[in-house]
Order: structure tokens, then C-alpha cells, then sequence
């Protein structure tokens, strides 16, 4: 191939010589354009060839390099020229639509019938009541403390789940707080810490991870004193110990170092510039009875505002080890955030996002479980998160266990997002996951919060739409029975429980 690159380059050099002389040099101007385009592209071959690096651009020399610049752009062929409205991963198109359309509060109906395969063995379905009824939306709201809560919280069925300042971009953070200031829902900051960003006066949930951002001492240890400063600010509603994510569980967060700006790293307390791994566990608890105490002592160093903790499920038996702990010790978290391994993230290696962790159905069932059979539901909230975008979404985790729900990339549509999976390398076009200050500009505040907020307003009405539908006043009237499978018309319970609709008839 080499061999024909370059005598192709020499025919068209002597055939560009000939034209020239033909038609005279000295009007001929079109052939030292013609003939400056050869010696680039000469220039490039000889370079290609003598590289070592890529096979490709050394065997085939300038042609190679259609093949990177395609692959570049390989996310934007498949989302706009290949996938249907409904194959799209991790989104569909069908589900970003209608993200968009609520955050602009658009007309949001679906023309001509369902796009879905309705005998697909994932098909689920919502049992409708003959006799729906005419919920509230302003009633949906769940409390959120139990009797050892001195500052108990009254949150919304839909938040903003956990994403950090450094993960996204300073506007897009201030969007996100202004939009739940005014929809009145909390906005979880994630593990990088509370910033600036986050106090634009919108309840916050401070998430506290295993690198302790925002409260740790030099040695990266947990340090109670700055924790107690700052879970004492107005803002903070509730603090939620991370264990683990769903995108990543047993690895710990990522920071790469592009997006670990000075300012970043001042709210952090770290090195501006290095790529940031948080520990896989926290250093301040390593048992089920440390984790306990330390739900205490945080409740304690935070005069009684919500504790709660948040994993991804993986060995069922742990999860039952820090039940029976808080029995033992008469004591519990406020709340548990259950993330699934469909949860979202800005980077994580691909094993764990794709084979790490239960996912957020069946962890959702048996921690409901699970709580139910050591006395600690009525206790305990339970919120889910994973994937959660539109009102089924929310109707159907509520169902299997679910207090409320956060959802991450639902809340980045929002604001934007087109799904152009370039999170993890600083160059996100909507200004939304990155720390450039070009791109950031492009978003803008006002306008992105207030779709924060129809988005939220919005996903609740259609929440209370299908709750009516159902002909529940309250989304803590759901259950796993108010589910359905398509294909077979078996209960979703039937997995765990023989009571099909058969056997009722």
C-alpha cells in the first residue's frame, strides 16, 4: 500500500507538471495550490511510514488516518444515523426526548402507539385501576428521619442524585442547586465535597466517600472537626456515607487529572493536575460495627440531621451482617441509597461498569426484604437510584421497595446532555462534564435551572398521573402488585411468590 500511495503521489506530480506547462506557468496559478497539497501529503506519508506506533498509518500511509477520524466519531454516526428510538444505550432516544421535552415543558405525548416490544420477557407494565383517582402532586413527599433524627426532612420522591464538582462543570452544579431551590428538592453533591457551587440555596445532600473530600486532615483520614463546620451550614438537609457506587462498586471514585483543576483541588484538599482514585474503603470503619458507630457519630457531630449510607449490593450477607448490627446496637442510618449496577458515572473501567453489582431490581427487593425481617422498614427510608428517568421509572422502583428515587443522567439531560460519552475526557460539547472554560461558558445558568426545574415538575405530575391511574393518593400505597409482566401475565412478585393472575381467577 505504501508502494501505490507513493506513486500515486508521483503520477499526480508529474500529470500537475504537465498541465501546468500545457496551459503556461504563468496562468496555471490553480496548479501550485494543486502542487503545495502534494508536498503536504508527500510530507505525511514519509512521516506515517517512518512512525513506529500505529500499524495502520505505517502500512497504510495518509488513508489511515479516515480510519481514526471515523472512530472519533463513531458515537454521533450510531445516536444519530443508526440506533432506532428505542435501542439506544445507556438511553434510548425515545427516553431522552422525553428528558428534553419536560426540561422545556414542551408538549411530552408519544404519537401512534408504543415503539416497544410489549412479549419481550423486560416488557413491565403498571395494573391500572377501573377506579382512578386524582392524587396531589404537592402530597408526594416522603419524611425522612427516624426517632433518633432531631432534624428530620420532608424530601421529594425525585432528586438529583450523586454527581461532583470536578465530575461536572461549576454551571452546570449552580443549575442543578438553583433548579432543586425552586422545584424544593435536594441536590446530592457526590464525594468531591461542597463547593461554592453548591450553595446557590438549595437543600443539599453532602455525601461523604472514602477520600473524605471537604473533611479530611493531610494523611486523607476523616476529620471531625471540619466535618462538624460544614454539616452544621443551613443548606445541608442530610449526609450520606458512600460505601459504594453501582457504576463502580469496591473501586472508589475517579478525578482525571485534566479535569482536577486548582480550584478543584483547593475544595478537595489535593494536588492540582493529578488524576484522583479515592480508596476502594473507608479508613474510618471497617466492620459492620464500626459502620454502625460511625452512623452515630456523624449524627452526633451533625446535631441530628439525616444519616444515611449508600451502596451497590454485591454479597447479599454483608448487607444482612450491618442489619443485625444495628439491632445489637438499637441503632440505624435515617436512610440507605441503593444504587444498582446500571448507575451512571464520568469514568470507570469498563469490567466494573459492565460485571460489577447487583442490579437495582432485585437489590431493591431483597433489602426491602431484608429490613422488613429485622423490624427496620418502618425505620428506615429506602431511596433508589440507577437509570431512574421517567415516571414509570419511579412508579415501578417505589413499587419494589423504594421510599423516592435520585436520579444522575436523567437530571443531566436537563441541563443538556446528548449523550456523547465523553465525560472522562474533558471534552463534553454541552458545557455539562467538563472543567473547560469555552465549553462551560456555553451552558447557561438561568436557563439550564429553570429546565432543572420543569424536569422535576414535570417527572412528579406524570408520577401522580400514573399513581391515579392506579388508583393510589400516594405513592407509599404501591407495591410489587401493581406491577405486571407483559409476555406471560405474571405478576412481578410471582419471581419471588407463586400468586400468579391465574390462580385468582
Amino acid at each position: 500500500m505504501r508502494k501505490l500511495f507513493f506513486f500515486s503521489i508521483l503520477v499526480f506530480f508529474f500529470l500537475t507538471l504537465f498541465l501546468m506547462w500545457y496551459y503556461s506557468f504563468r496562468d496555471f496559478s490553480l496548479g501550485y495550490f494543486v502542487l503545495g497539497i502534494l508536498g503536504v501529503l508527500t510530507a505525511l506519508g514519509i512521516y506515517d511510514s517512518l512512525q513506529s506506533k500505529h500499524a495502520i498509518l505505517k502500512n497504510f500511509p495518509v488513508v489511515g488516518h479516515f480510519r481514526y477520524i471515523l472512530e472519533s466519531i463513531s458515537p454521533e454516526i450510531q445516536q444519530y444515523f443508526i440506533e432506532s428510538n428505542t435501542d439506544g444505550k445507556p438511553f434510548n432516544r425515545n427516553l431522552r426526548s422525553l428528558a428534553y421535552r419536560r426540561s422545556k415543558s414542551v408538549n411530552d405525548t408519544h404519537p401512534f402507539g408504543t415503539q416497544r416490544d410489549l412479549d419481550g420477557e423486560d416488557y413491565l407494565a403498571l395494573r391500572h385501576s377501573i377506579y382512578a383517582v386524582h392524587p396531589k402532586e404537592e402530597d408526594l413527599r416522603v419524611t425522612i428521619g427516624s426517632e433518633f433524627c432531631k432534624q428530620p426532612y420532608s424530601a421529594s420522591i425525585f432528586n438529583i442524585s450523586a454527581m461532583s464538582f470536578g465530575s461536572l462543570s461549576s454551571n452546570a452544579i449552580k443549575a442543578l442547586n438553583l433548579g432543586a431551590k425552586k422545584g424544593k428538592f435536594f441536590h446530592n453533591t457526590g464525594e468531591g465535597g461542597i463547593s461554592p457551587y453548591h450553595l446557590q440555596g438549595g437543600d443539599i445532600c453532602w455525601q461523604i466517600g472514602t477520600g473524605y473530600f471537604g473533611c479530611r486532615d493531610e494523611e486523607g483520614n476523616f476529620y471531625p472537626e471540619m466535618f462538624q463546620e460544614k454539616a452544621k451550614l443551613p443548606e445541608v438537609k442530610l449526609i450520606e456515607i458512600k460505601i459504594s457506587q453501582g457504576a463502580k462498586p469496591g473501586h472508589g471514585g475517579v478525578l482525571p487529572g485534566v479535569k482536577n483543576t486548582p480550584e478543584i483541588a483547593s475544595i478537595r484538599g489535593l494536588k492540582a493536575g493529578t488524576t484522583v482514585l479515592s480508596p476502594p474503603s473507608h479508613s474510618a470503619f471497617s466492620d459492620p460495627k464500626s459502620l454502625i458507630q460511625f452512623v452515630e457519630k456523624l449524627r452526633d457531630l451533625s446535631e441530628g440531621k439525616p444519616i444515611g449510607i449508600k451502596l451497590c449490593i454485591g454479597r447479599t450477607e454483608e448487607f444482612i451482617e450491618i442489619c443485625k448490627e444495628m439491632v445489637a446496637q438499637n441503632c440505624w442510618p435515617d436512610f440507605i441509597t441503593i444504587d444498582g449496577a446500571e448507575g451512571g458515572t464520568g469514568a470507570a473501567p469498563l469490567e466494573f461498569s459492565d460485571s460489577v453489582g447487583l442490579p437495582l431490581e432485585p437489590a431493591l427487593i431483597f433489602v426491602r426484604a431484608t429490613l422488613e425481617k429485622y423490624n427496620l422498614r418502618e425505620k428506615v427510608k429506602i431511596i433508589a437510584s440507577g437509570k431512574i428517568l421517567s415516571a414509570f421509572s419511579i412508579i415501578k422502583n417505589i413499587a419494589l421497595g423504594a421510599d423516592a428515587c435520585n436520579s444522575a443522567r436523567g437530571f443531566m439531560f436537563s441541563l443538556g446532555c446528548i449523550q456523547a460519552l465523553r465525560c472522562n475526557t474533558n471534552e463534553c460539547p454541552t458545557g455539562v462534564a467538563t472543567q473547560r472554560r469555552g465549553l462551560v461558558k456555553g451552558l447557561v445558568v438561568n436557563d439550564k435551572s429553570e429546565r432543572v426545574y420543569n424536569f422535576h415538575k414535570n417527572s412528579v405530575k406524570a408520577v401522580s398521573e400514573l399513581l391515579g391511574a392506579a388508583g393510589h393518593y400516594h405513592t407509599e400505597e404501591l407495591s410489587v402488585h401493581d406491577l405486571v409482566k407483559g409476555d406471560e401475565m405474571i405478576k412481578l412478585a410471582n419471581r419471588y411468590f407463586p400468586d400468579t393472575v391465574n390462580t385468582q381467577v
